[in-house]
């Protein structure tokens, strides 16, 4: 069975028609948005910025969750940090990249940003 698609409408063009963006694309700009951000290491669906080019869409929302109600969206992310990184900071910067980007790429307002985070990852140890 297909999964459902939701679509919200952002947009009637005054008697020419409507534009209508389904939430996959707010998740993926969210998730581009957000592991783009020094710090993060991963989504906790554990795909890191390098990886998002070859991976498909539906493993990009592994690690984001959003919702859309009067044109207001709620972005939920579970990031797992980098060690060594303050987290606070990196997380300001997160919320204020997702939201500048979901709000100029689809001109939805963004309410809230949350983060969660399950995980810290370790810096791989150099092999000599």
């Amino acid at each position: 069975m297909a999964e459902k698609r939701i679509t919200y409408k952002i947009q009637e063009l005054g008697g020419i028609g409507e534009v209508n963006i389904a939430d996959e694309v707010i998740t993926v700009v969210a998730a581009l948005a957000a592991t783009e951000v020094d710090g993060v290491a991963s989504l906790a669906g554990n795909i890191t910025h390098e990886q998002v080019g070859k991976v498909a869409v539906k493993s990009l929302a592994k690690g984001v969750r959003v919702s859309v109600n009067d044109g207001m969206a709620v972005v939920d992310l579970n990031l797992s940090m980098s060690y060594g990184k303050n987290v606070q900071e990196t997380c300001r910067k997160v919320q204020d990249k997702v939201k500048s980007s979901i709000e100029n790429m689809t001109g939805l307002k963004v309410e809230e940003v949350n983060i969660h985070i399950p995980g810290i990852e370790m810096p791989a140890e150099d092999s000599k």
